[in-house]
């Protein structure tokens, strides 16, 4: 039978490295089931399985997708304890939770403000204990100012806070960053409103 495809269904700036569990079982069971594993921090994680014409959205923690046949999707929904069971030493060896983090900025410059400065030792600590990991630094702005000047700001901001992880010591092949304007406010709001709380860069540790 063709391979199945599995893809995010929702997509965004950031995603954790771990979304599902792609499984080939033997003949006497599905060929092949995709669960959805919880995504902490990461409200609407989704996936999408594609067989041939057909196509399941798995969209709740645990929902399972089963592909018998070329064209026969068929979802489940299951619980923590029966993929626990199921999926036991699979699960032991996953990767760790990604690490998130968030960084607050002064308005109109990439300068922090003084409590993620006084957050950013114990930020860094932790990002260390992940050796060899990828960070990325996605930075962001509130809706003061054009959409082009916020585009520049946010990715000023990652690269400060990029430059800060380098300072102390991380291989810079390791830290990406990537700026995201005034697209995706943490808290939603009309434009020219100065919000303290959009002014940030998001730190991924995987």
């Amino acid at each position: 039978m063709s391979e199945p495809r599995v893809r995010r269904a929702a997509p965004r700036a950031v995603w954790p490295p771990t979304l599902a569990l792609a499984l080939a079982l033997s003949a006497c069971a599905p060929a092949t089931r995709v669960v959805l594993l919880p995504q902490p921090n990461v409200p609407g994680a989704a996936v999408e399985v594609q067989s041939g014409t057909a196509h399941r959205v798995l969209s709740q923690p645990y929902a399972s997708a089963e592909v018998r046949a070329p064209g026969n999707v068929e979802v489940v929904q299951a619980d923590a304890a029966s993929v626990n069971k199921r999926y036991r030493q699979l699960l032991a060896v996953s990767p760790a939770p990604a690490l998130r983090f968030s960084l607050y900025f002064m308005p109109g410059g990439s300068q922090l403000t003084p409590e993620s400065t006084a957050e950013l030792s114990d930020v860094l600590a932790r990002a260390a204990e992940r050796p060899g990991g990828e960070i990325v630094v996605v930075g962001h702005t509130d809706r003061v100012g054009s959409v082009e000047s916020n585009d520049a700001l946010s990715l000023q901001r990652a690269q400060a806070v990029r430059q800060l992880f380098i300072d102390r010591g991380f291989d810079p092949a390791r830290v990406d960053a990537v700026g995201r304007g005034e697209r995706e406010p943490l808290v939603p709001t009309d434009d020219e409103v100065d919000e303290p709380r959009n002014r940030r860069t998001e730190i991924l540790v995987r």
